[in-house]
Formats: structure tokens, sequence, C-alpha cells
């Protein structure tokens, strides 16, 4: 009988492979690993009560190995693909993004783990985007396109064949998980040799820059890798000195107390040689370095918050530096609350729910609030960490490594179902994985304490 690998353990090979092979692709990444870790552990060494936290909480461990990337694919085939291979390594599609909303011809996905487990282990994520043909406004450039697609095969022979026998049989053995991590690599890596002649590229180009990434070469190859800090801010001060060259402006929410969703940077893509069809010679600029800082997720009441304060924060600070931007952001998020207790009793913030040690020995319970149990120490609640993605930031990492604002003619085209069809199945929604969790953690710490739970 075959002995198999666990989803997890797949995906965290999977994941430090794919490390190492854009380290050596792209040594900038390795300065800013390098950069990041030692923000991190000065961060820490600055604010035990942070550090204690994330021990208590299997925070530290994932901190680490913690990765995410990014890649883009031309067709439904190609995207149904490789739905079936992040299945191998315990990854489904949460979240249906609409990146068409900020100028950009795609609409993504991010497949990651969704259990706790799964998260502590390793919370490897890859945000995936496919590119919408069909916006393309020139017939003959959106069948050009269509017909350079249809003609490669992102996978190789090997990654099929074991893609399919995880399928048949229900995961990989040892032997068989090394050499699916060896074959899926394939699938991400770069090529310097584009599969057109460069006036095809060029004219893809000047339609989009993100169309001739994605259409002019023999695979989609990840096109960044992003460790998670602990202080974004420290890392984006510090990134010039190092040797990279950071983006104008963090994307997300302001610096907080209590971190909210995402906030992300990047250093700017690097203009690559690139070899054309015809041995005629060029460059292509897509691949960079980008970094995150996750703060607490939130509820539909706090994204609508959210949203409402970004969308004046984005009238106010188009055209400022950073330092202008971050302090008028502060300014506009003055209007949401800062402190876990107002997070969570105002319904902002998901929070996962535990029972004390006091409250473990504290026999019966005649309390049945669940903010009185909080004060009276009977109940800890903790911020559930935002595992996801921001459409507007993610379009604002494309577009400033792309070198170009996004095209009007491109907006509002959202498509959740053609992109569920591409895919093959539904995708998962965020809102409910959080709330699901949230609320099975309270009935489990309510029920121990000898409550009812809460309905």
């Amino acid at each position: 009988m075959t002995t198999l690998v666990s989803h997890h353990e797949i995906r965290d090979r999977f994941s430090k492979a794919m490390s190492a092979m854009y380290q050596a692709e792209v040594p900038q990444y390795e300065t800013l690993l390098e950069l990041v870790a030692e923000v991190n552990r000065e961060t820490l060494e600055r604010d035990p009560e942070l550090a204690e936290r994330l021990a208590t909480h299997d925070e530290l461990n994932r901190l680490g190995v913690e990765r995410h990337g990014a890649i883009r694919v031309g067709s439904a085939e190609e995207l149904a693909m490789l739905r079936r291979l992040f299945a191998v390594m315990g990854m489904v599609p949460v979240g249906y993004y609409d990146l068409s909303e900020a100028g950009v011809p795609v609409h993504s996905t991010a497949f990651r783990p969704i259990d706790d487990e799964a998260l502590a282990r390793n919370p490897f994520r890859v945000f995936t985007s496919l590119l919408r043909l069909e916006l393309i406004e020139s017939p003959e450039l959106r069948e050009r396109a269509a017909g350079i697609l249809a003609a490669r095969d992102i996978f190789t022979t090997g990654a099929r064949e074991l893609i399919a026998l995880n399928e048949t049989q229900g995961g990989l053995s040892d032997e068989q998980a090394e050499r699916f991590v060896e074959e899926a690599l394939e699938t991400f890596r770069w090529h310097r040799d584009a599969t057109v002649d460069l006036d095809t590229y060029e004219a893809l180009h000047a339609e989009h820059r993100l169309i001739a990434d994605v259409v002019c070469f023999r695979g989609p190859h990840i096109n960044h890798l992003t460790p998670r800090t602990l202080d974004i801010d420290e890392v984006q001060r510090r990134m010039p000195a190092a040797g990279m060259n950071p983006k104008e402006v963090i994307e997300g929410p302001p610096r907080r107390a209590c971190p909210i969703l995402l906030r992300q940077t990047s250093f700017k893509a690097l203009e690559e040689p690139i070899r054309f069809a015809g041995d005629r010679q060029g460059t292509h600029t897509a691949r960079f370095g980008e970094i995150e800082q996750r703060g607490v997720a939130l509820t539909a009441k706090g994204r609508t918050l959210y949203d409402r304060l970004l969308g004046e924060s984005r009238r106010r600070t188009a055209g400022l530096s950073n330092e202008a931007h971050q302090r008028v952001l502060a300014e506009v998020f003055a209007d949401f609350p800062d402190t876990e207790a107002e997070l969570r009793r105002q319904g902002l913030a998901f929070f996962e729910y535990r029972t004390t040690e006091a409250g473990r020995e504290a026999g019966a319970i005649a309390e049945t609030e669940v903010e009185r149990l909080i004060e009276q120490g009977l109940i800890m609640a903790r911020p559930i960490t935002y595992e996801d993605f921001l459409p507007v930031s993610a379009a604002g990492i494309f577009q400033s490594n792309l070198g170009g604002d996004g095209s009007e003619a491109y907006a509002g085209h959202a498509n959740r179902e053609a992109f569920e069809e591409a895919l093959g199945a539904p995708v998962t929604d965020e809102l409910t994985l959080y709330a699901e969790r949230e609320r099975s953690s309270l009935d489990a710490a309510l029920t121990s304490l000898g409550i009812p739970p809460v309905r």
C-alpha cells in the first residue's frame, strides 16, 4: 500500500522550492528577504508583547515561511488545470477579484489553504489572474492573442500525469511528491525567449503591458513573491539603502495600532533582456519583489466603512509622496475605530474566541453576555488574520510595476460567473470562512463554560 504525503507537506516543499528558484532568478528578492527578516527581528525585540502574542498563537512559526506569489494565465484551460495543480497542495480558490475596476484587463482568485492547521503549517497563497481577451477592442489583435495562447502548453507532461495520479489515489507518495514539485515548478519558471516576434509583442504591449506579459512567453512565470513583515513602513524606508527602488506609496490602509486587512509595497519591476522570434533582441518588464503586512479580517460592515474611507482618501492623495500620502490616509481613517475592543463591539472585524485558564477553573458561571465574559477574563478574543487580498491594492501594484496607469476601457466589467465557468468550480467566499471560524470558536468557548452557544 502506498503511503501518501499530506497536502500540507507538498505545499510546504513547493513554496520553499519556489522561493529558492525566484531568489536565483531575481537576486534582489534574496536581498528583500534579508531586509524583511532584519526588520521583523528588530520589531519583535522592540515589542516583547507582540512577540509573546505571536508565539502564544503559533504565528511566529508561520512568519518566516509565509509567502504569496502571483501568476497570470491566458485561457480557461490553463486556469482550470492550475486549480487541479493547486489542489495537490491543499489550496482552493478563495474570493473573486475584478481588477477591471482599476483598469487592468484580468479577473482573479487566490488559491490558498483554508483550515487552521493548514494555515499554521504554511499559509502559501498564489494570486491567480485570468486574462480577459474579450476586453481587447481590436478583433484582429484579440484573435492573434487567442491563437498564440491556444498553441502553447504551460504544463509539463509529468505535471499533468502526477495531477491525475493525485486525483485517482487521493494524494502522492513521497517520491511522487518530489517529482511533482520539480515538474510543477516548470510552469512558474522564467523564460528569456519569447514565443512571438517583436512586432507582435509591441502590438500587444501597446494595447496593455500586462497582455504582452501573459501572451508572449512559453509560460506564465511567477511575477513576484511576497514575504510578510511586521513593519512595512520601515521596510519601505530601508529599501533604497539596500539597492532597491520602492514603488511610490504603500497600498492599503494607514499604519494603525490595530492593523486591518492588508498593506503592500514592492520594489519596481526589473527590465530584462528578451530574445524574440526571428532572433531580434528587446526587453520586458514584469518581475518584482513585494512585501506585505497583514492585519485583522474585516466583516462586511467593516469592509463597507473601509471602502468608503479608502475612496475618500484616494481623491485626496493623488500624486502625493508616500509620507504625505500616509499622513492624509491617517487623517481620513481616524473615523475607523483603532482598538480591538471597539472593532469587536461594533462588529467591524472578525475575532477568534478561546476559554482562558481562569474560565476553565471558574466552575459554574451565571454570566452569559460575551463582552462581560471577556471583561471578567473568562474568555479571550484575538483578531483573525486577514488571509486574502484587496483588489485596488493588487491593481496598484500591477500598474506601478507595469509602468503605466490602467485603461478606462476595461473598467466596470465584473463577471464572476464567467470566471467560475473557466475555473471549473465556484470560488469560496472569504467572508463566509471568517464568519464560520469566529462562530465555531465562540460556540466552543461558551460550551466549555457550560453556556449555550449564541444563536
